[in-house]
């Protein structure tokens, strides 16, 4: 049992294997957050301490105790109204106007494996992987009760949290904030680390002391968005890769979501993870419900790295799905750079053949094969095959494709509209615009209103259509804009539809997935602009950022690192000069960073020389034989590319009897030095020998002393060393 409840101390405990949660329903009916931390026994409610604060209110039913404020106390699950001027959990209107709600303990039930949600992604597990726990809280006033859901994977060390928001009343209440998940720390000092970026250059990471302020990160774009990840973690100033206590919090969810850190009058910490409440404002009349999207929660007592291999399993073995989750997916060849719009069947059937002869397995054709589409202008939603441009059918094309013993994939944009198009003028009113203004383009397109079922349905109906003509391995999902001009016909839920755009886009994700088992399915924002374990639900790789430079990737491909793993990302070499920076780097620099990742190429290998070509069917040879040990072995981080001159990482089977260690000279120097890179995860008073050279090292020595990097001139050189345990 994972989950175990208390009847006389009325206390609720899971554990995990290497933590413990706990809280408790005290004596006025509220629930406490006690401890959330490395594994323990006991009742942990001596942490609680009561004083007399000036100016932190008391509930009424504490009659003359001035030394109980809910402004005080850690909580499970916060709401405006109660004295606790701190960041709320929950802010909802009543009926009356009034903003207040009082949730008290009403019951509790335990059940067997993981919670699911409809309509929405969440992590899954067999029966006997999982435990989960319902609390239920009520609002005696409102009739409104709360459904506090816990899931318990214990081998993970994951807790996944959710809320079920049900109006039991007489009157229309309206939520105006929903967050799905409160830690409150009586104590510690804490950093936080969060990652922001940019289009082309996201997920950096970032580190901050928690102090006397509320910092909060978070998306009002309608996507996760490339600014901002919904993924942050909790350090101990101390806590480094391999030593402290951590914990993170990730938003199961693809929209704009919010998460703020708070240190408080006591010196308590509050972190709290949700929905972003810009533009949110859902009703709920009686007997409707609403539930919000989860939040998986881990600890690690052993610094970042443990932390990272915790969300590494959760999120590949219980979040994404089908039949690319474990591994094997194809190498690709990805159309986009190597003729952006500029192409014919037979230039997309040419590069095939040079991928054939490369040893790449698909070829993907980018955007531009549909439609009135020759720019980035016009044609979005119109799904139909441009056989003019093509010069042949797309059936015809992918049959040509596959008797090379090729697979094909295709790009969409399905969520997205260009005003010239045939969609757009028999249906204008399908885009999100707000009457009587004009709408702000991004990329000169509009975006298609997926709160509305019609919407959602017309758009899939038509995907199939292009799908169902040939036989298509791959689609890359793509959304190049955020959302504006927010907008419903049906003014009384204004507030509700960017949330109800998500489902939209969840159910058409779901209904595909469903009907095409087999498909490989990447999703893409503008790179990565919706890099969110949501999204992973559906999609298990997502494009990792349009910024193919190995060195600005270093950076990228790390802070992504920190919360998904290496399998998610899809990571491609590129051609020289970079599309993106103009930068020069080796080949066999971009094809070491792009092996971290799900491998692929992105340009025309009619303009490599043979050499190169050579070169690129031992990077795929070389891919193939340590792809499994990429996918599913122990990613360590080896160094900090954000403040070191090299950037290094690591593979270790989880056995221990092999390890791939990659490493890039980001930077060169005249008379260099030698550098030696610590490695991490080899198993302690063994020897491994390195392949290549067919030397010996002690793995002790390697992890204290490190492994000396040859010392080369040129710029940006790059090592991949493969150790065998003997």
């Amino acid at each position: 049992m994972s989950i175990h409840y208390q009847e006389e101390e009325r206390l609720f405990t899971l554990h995990t294997d290497n933590s413990t949660y706990q809280m408790q329903v005290d004596k006025y009916g509220y629930l406490l957050h006690l401890y959330y931390g490395r594994r323990t026994e006991g009742c942990m409610d001596y942490l609680l301490f009561y004083s007399d604060r000036g100016f932190s209110g008391n509930p009424y039913i504490a009659g003359r105790d001035k030394t109980y404020s809910l402004d005080t106390l850690p909580q499970e699950y916060p709401v405006m109204g109660t004295g606790d001027f701190r960041n709320p959990a929950l802010i909802l209107c009543n009926g009356d106007g009034s903003f207040s709600c009082c949730l008290l303990y009403e019951s509790h039930r335990i059940m067997k494996g993981k919670y699911g949600l409809e309509g929405l992604p969440a992590v899954y597990a067999e029966k006997e992987e999982a435990e989960s726990l319902e609390i239920t809280m009520a609002d005696p006033v409102s009739g409104v009760k709360v459904d506090l859901l816990y899931g318990v994977l214990p081998h993970c060390d994951i807790i996944t949290r959710t809320v079920r928001i049900r109006n039991e009343g007489e009157d229309r209440v309206t939520l105006e904030n929903v967050q799905t998940a409160c830690l409150d720390f009586v104590s510690g000092d804490y950093d936080l680390i969060s990652f922001n970026g940019r289009h082309a250059m996201e997920r950096n990471f970032q580190r901050t002391p928690v102090e006397h302020a509320c910092q909060t990160i978070g998306s009002r774009r309608g996507m996760s968005s490339h600014q901002y990840n919904p993924m942050i973690i909790l350090a101990d100033h101390e806590c480094n890769e391999d030593h402290g206590a951590c914990y993170s919090m990730s938003f199961v969810y693809s929209g704009g979501f919010k998460a703020q850190v708070e240190k408080d009058q006591t010196g308590g910490t509050r972190a709290l993870m949700g929905l972003m409440d810009d533009l949110f404002s859902y009703p709920l009349d009686k007997g409707e419900t609403f539930q919000s999207p989860e939040v998986i929660l881990t600890y690690s007592g052993h610094g970042l790295a443990g932390l990272s291999h915790n969300l590494h399993t959760c999120i590949r073995e219980h979040v994404c799905r089908g039949r690319y989750r474990d591994g094997g997916r194809p190498i690709l060849l990805n159309s986009w750079e190597g003729c952006y719009f500029d192409f014919t069947g037979e230039d997309i059937y040419r590069l095939a053949v040079e991928a054939k002869n490369l040893g790449i397995d698909m070829i993907v054709m980018d955007d531009g094969w549909f439609g009135k589409r020759d720019d980035d202008i016009s044609g979005l939603g119109d799904w139909v095959v441009n056989e003019d441009k093509l010069g042949e059918s797309l059936g015809h094309l992918v049959n040509r494709i596959t008797d090379l013993g090729m697979k094909f994939g295709i790009w969409f944009e399905p969520e997205c509209i260009s005003e010239d198009s045939d969609l757009y003028r028999a249906h204008p009113d399908w885009a999100l615009k707000i009457p009587g203004r004009d709408p702000v383009r991004a990329r000169y397109q509009l975006v298609l209103d997926f709160s509305r079922k019609e919407v959602v349905d017309h758009i899939f109906n038509a995907v199939c259509s292009i799908l169902d003509q040939a036989d298509i391995s791959y689609v890359k999902w793509d959304f190049n804009r955020s959302i504006t001009d927010i907008f419903s016909r049906d003014t009384s839920v204004q507030g509700k539809v960017l949330y109800d755009y998500v489902l939209g886009l969840y159910d058409f994700l779901e209904r595909l997935v469903e009907r095409y088992p087999d498909l490989l399915l990447e999703g893409c924002s503008g790179g990565g602009g919706r890099f969110d374990a949501g999204m992973l639900y559906y999609a298990p790789q997502i494009w990792c950022s349009d910024n193919t430079d190995a060195i600005d990737r270093l950076r990228i491909q790390y802070g992504t690192s920190f919360g998904y793993p290496v399998s998610t990302m899809g990571s491609h070499v590129s051609a020289v000069p970079n599309h993106q920076t103009g930068r020069i780097t080796p080949l066999k620099t971009r094809g070491i960073v792009a092996m971290s990742g799900t491998f692929g190429y992105e340009l025309d290998p009619a303009h490599m020389s043979q050499e190169e070509k050579d070169e690129v069917v031992l990077q795929v040879e070389e891919y193939r034989r340590f792809r499994d040990l990429i996918s599913q072995g122990l990613y360590y981080r080896l160094t900090n590319p954000f403040t070191e001159e090299t950037a290094a990482w690591m593979f270790v089977s989880e056995d221990g009897s092999e390890a791939l260690v990659s490493a890039v000279m980001q930077q060169v120097h005249g008379a260099s030095l030698c550098t030696y890179i610590r490695l991490k995860g080899l198993k302690a008073g063994e020897s491994y020998i390195e392949e290549k050279s067919g030397r010996i090292y002690p793995a002790d020595a390697l992890m204290e002393a490190g492994y000396p990097l040859p010392v080369e001139p040129g710029a940006y050189n790059a090592y991949q060393i493969f150790l065998k345990k003997i």
